[in-house]
């Protein structure tokens, strides 16, 4: 039942930024931090420090994935191009960004639903923007950082370093 779940997670069907069909299976072998992202929120800030976590670490297997999302406030207004110019102008942004979702609700989508749902790891509704999920490189879900915890944070960077560490 662990291979299902973890499968589970990995064959979730996403959309790119740009539209394109992916999932987490393109990411597989990599240690995944996914966090739900907008650009009009008190914490977008942190794109700055994931993006510099995705500089420092993608050489060893990291991989940071936006996955942007207007459900806290209507602080991710902008389209799919509007989010890309504001991500690299502002940020600098390198790291893959999603398509927007719903990361709650009655049309939350699938992944965030095996992420947070009563069978999940960490279990519990998404509460705000920039919350982070880390996946191992075997797509298990290894840990969940709220909103305030920065990309910096020694307890988040340990547990992405322990994750690395992981083969």
């Amino acid at each position: 039942m662990a291979a299902d779940k973890m499968n589970t997670l990995q064959d979730i069907p996403l959309n790119d930024i740009n539209g394109q069909p992916t999932s987490l299976k393109a990411y597989a072998g990599q240690v995944v931090l996914l966090v739900n992202v907008a650009s009009k929120c008190g914490f977008t800030r942190q794109y700055s420090g994931l993006e510099a976590l995705y500089r420092s670490y993608k050489v060893k297997g990291l991989v940071v994935i936006g996955v942007p999302s207007n459900d806290f406030a209507g602080q991710e207004p902008g389209s799919a191009e509007e989010i890309k110019a504001f991500c690299k102008s502002k940020f600098d942004v390198t790291f893959p960004l999603m398509a927007k979702i719903h990361v709650k609700g009655a049309e939350q989508h699938p992944l965030y639903a095996a992420l947070t749902g009563p069978d999940s790891a960490f279990p519990g509704q998404v509460k705000w923007n920039f919350q982070k999920f880390l996946i191992g490189r075997d797509g298990r879900l290894l840990a969940r950082f709220g909103s305030p915890v920065a990309p910096d944070s020694p307890r988040l960077v340990k547990a992405v370093e322990a994750a690395l560490a992981k083969n």
